[in-house]
């Protein structure tokens, strides 16, 4: 099953200016983290951010949240705890009211929005173990398809991160890396933005 961009949200979860410092290769980490921000502009896919107690661990990498369309604040360590799966699935609008047969035809069953199709949510973050896990682990039991961001993840140790993708893959979360995810949105060297993209990873 390959990864399709019409159907992609990016949640990019506590790359935040006192944690990172404390995580394993951080350095690659969050450079990959801001590369999959970069690519969900370019092709449209809507990018999420969180940050977890910023008024102790600070905000939200600048670069990172630049590119999100909002940063939720949160305490609690699964950010679907503090009201993620509404961001990623609004409510359906209110069905017309009134007689089926005196509305206009478009009007006479409920539209969808277009949010609420993306049900494939692309997930990285730190630490992969206590956050990312929750977060996803809570996103399936939400009955989205989820991918986790295997090198733009991190953890303290590697030992943690490791054991957290074990059991991620485990659940039935899809493990993917940077480039997969970005060459699955493109499909194609035919894409008007493959060049960019491509930019982003060399």
């Amino acid at each position: 099953m390959l990864l399709d961009l019409d159907s992609s949200q990016l949640v990019l979860i506590d790359y935040q200016e006192r944690l990172m410092p404390a995580i394993a290769d951080a350095e690659g980490v969050l450079h990959n983290a801001r590369r999959l921000a970069e690519a969900a502009r370019l092709l449209g896919a809507p990018a999420w951010g969180t940050a977890q107690n910023p008024s102790k661990l600070g905000p939200l990498d600048p670069q990172i949240a630049g590119l999100c369309r909002r940063t939720l604040s949160k305490m609690q360590f699964s950010a679907c705890e503090e009201g993620l799966s509404e961001w990623l699935r609004p409510p359906m609008p209110a069905a017309p009211q009134g007689n089926a047969r005196s509305l206009p035809r478009h009007l006479q069953k409920p539209q969808q929005q277009a949010a609420s199709q993306r049900q494939s949510i692309v997930v990285a973050g730190c630490e992969a173990h206590i956050c990312v896990l929750q977060t996803a682990l809570d996103l399936l039991e939400d009955e989205f398809e989820v991918w986790v961001v295997t090198d733009a993840c991190g953890s303290r140790t590697e030992r943690n991160r490791d054991a957290a993708f074990d059991r991620l893959a485990g659940a039935g979360v899809e493990l993917a890396t940077t480039e997969m995810v970005l060459f699955e949105w493109l499909r194609s060297a035919e894409h008007p933005e493959f060049k960019a993209v491509q930019d982003l990873i060399r």
